[in-house]
């Protein structure tokens, strides 16, 4: 979509989650991005960007280093990366800088900011998608496939993908949840015959997964332990349908992509955001509420990967004439 050749940078502090979104848009414009992944010193790491003074010396040795010579296009995303962005931007005025997700500060400053309608931002350089933006592709998930064949191939069918992340700032993920939550899933797993393929975040807590997999006891599952790779896309591409958590916009975002159903269960707490976003999922016919349940039904993706790249092709375009 645009040319190979232009220079790349994705910008982060290095979360998965964060970093899979911004090399996601970098794909899809056909980009092959430079990671560059920041570590701000004291007392920036903890000021918010109007106040960050020289931004591009505000870099840790835990990052990487910010210099020239700068990127033609520069996707960032994250609250410690706004003023180092900017930062960019100020010293060359040639790099188009896109900024994922609510910058909160400077916004009118970013040639682009791609963000979810439920952040319910507006402006002459904003673009809304659904969801989050993401990295998955059928391409991807063909070749997850092939990798993680031994591991769930033989899984009895149908394979359910448990996404599970856990505490943040809107929601708690509760020893209660986690009973409940088990106990819905051992019901399912019963009365399907099927299996569970699941995933935990670092955010999920211990306590928590151990109880899941004692309640388990007895049913078909595979629950990855932490250690190796994380088997997360192999589990994308085999499951026939999700039992997601909702606290993460990002792994719903990202289950919905893979054109299979998607069922969403609840922790405790939750935001007005959140609800939006849930809200416009199910009235889309993207996620269902997860019961206990589950079926197989016909199910799309968002248009969301083609919304953001073909506004940054566009937007490029005009910048750069």
């Amino acid at each position: 979509m645009l040319e190979s050749s232009l220079h790349c940078w994705v910008l982060t502090d290095g979360k998965v989650g964060m970093e899979s979104q911004c090399v996601g848009l970098a794909e899809k414009l056909g980009l092959n991005p430079e990671l560059k992944r920041i570590a701000p010193r004291f007392p920036w790491s903890i000021l918010p960007p109007q106040f960050w003074i020289a931004p591009l010396s505000a870099a840790g040795d835990a990052g990487d280093q910010l210099a020239p010579p700068w990127p033609d296009i520069l996707i960032a995303t994250g609250r410690q990366t706004v003023a180092p962005a900017l930062g960019i931007k100020k010293a060359n005025a040639a790099t188009f800088a896109i900024q994922l997700q609510n910058p909160t500060f400077g916004r009118n400053r970013f040639d682009l900011v791609i963000v979810p309608k439920h952040d319910q931002i507006a402006g002459e350089n904003v673009v809304q998608t659904s969801g989050a933006l993401h990295g998955v592709t059928q391409d991807r998930l063909k070749e997850a496939h092939s990798e993680y064949a031994q591991q769930y191939g033989s899984l009895p069918r149908p394979v359910i993908g448990v996404l599970i992340g856990g505490t943040n700032k809107t929601f708690h993920f509760t020893e209660n949840d986690a009973e409940r939550l088990s106990a819905m899933l051992c019901k399912m797993a019963e009365e399907s015959g099927g299996s569970l393929a699941i995933t935990p975040s670092r955010r999920s807590g211990d306590e928590n997964i151990q109880i899941i997999k004692n309640n388990l006891s007895g049913q078909n599952f595979d629950l990855w332990n932490g250690s190796g790779n994380n088997p997360y896309f192999g589990i994308l591409a085999h499951a026939d349908a999700f039992v997601v958590t909702g606290d993460s916009v990002n792994m719903v975002s990202e289950a919905i992509a893979t054109e299979k159903p998607v069922y969403v269960y609840q922790l405790t707490g939750g935001s007005a955001k959140f609800s939006r976003f849930h809200d416009e999922m199910e009235s889309a016919g993207k996620t269902r509420p997860f019961t206990g349940q589950v079926e197989i039904w016909e199910s799309t993706g968002t248009n969301d990967m083609t919304i953001a790249a073909k506004a940054v092709k566009q937007a490029w375009d005009s910048h750069k004439n």
